[in-house]
């Protein structure tokens, strides 16, 4: 719960940014380290850049026209696999960016590459690996970004 505004400004934002191609596309967030972001060494928790990359994954899908094509089809977003990599901490209070890039797909999962960035200097990267699932099986990203492209040309 306590995520609950930071993800309506993103889910509200999203609305009113360019929209992007789902192939290769990039996006960024601009955040702060909040209060409710850091743990008993006044850090972010590693748990909450998890967090933070699930809301880079909402504004990628409202921009891309994949949150509309999952709603309609009764889809579901599934993370596979995620791994972080933490080089520096993010203090209370600190500006960051954090940019996320689908890096490629295989028959089964999107790739996706999760970067945290201050002042130009990463200092924490993840990967992930996606899945949308829908009526009990996996749908093959190549059907994904074909429902995606019959969705915008015919609205």
């Amino acid at each position: 719960m306590n995520l609950i505004f930071r993800m309506l400004y993103v889910y509200l934002c999203s609305f009113f940014k360019p929209t992007l191609a789902i192939e290769k596309s990039k996006n960024a967030l601009h955040l702060l380290v909040l209060p409710n972001d850091i743990d008993i060494n006044l850090h972010m928790n590693n748990g909450r850049y998890l967090t933070i990359c699930d809301l880079t994954r909402i504004d990628m899908f409202i921009r891309t026209g994949l949150a509309k094509t999952m709603l309609k089809k009764k889809w579901i977003p599934v993370i596979s696999e995620h791994t972080m990599n933490y080089k520096r901490p993010l203090k209370l209070f600190q500006r960051y960016q954090v940019l996320m890039e689908i890096a490629g797909w295989d028959d089964r999962s999107f790739q996706m590459v999760h970067s945290f960035v201050v002042d130009g200097q990463v200092i924490a990267q993840g990967t992930s690996n996606g899945v949308i699932v829908g009526s009990h099986r996996v749908i093959p990203p190549v059907e994904v970004l074909q429902a995606i492209d019959l969705a915008r040309t015919n609205p």
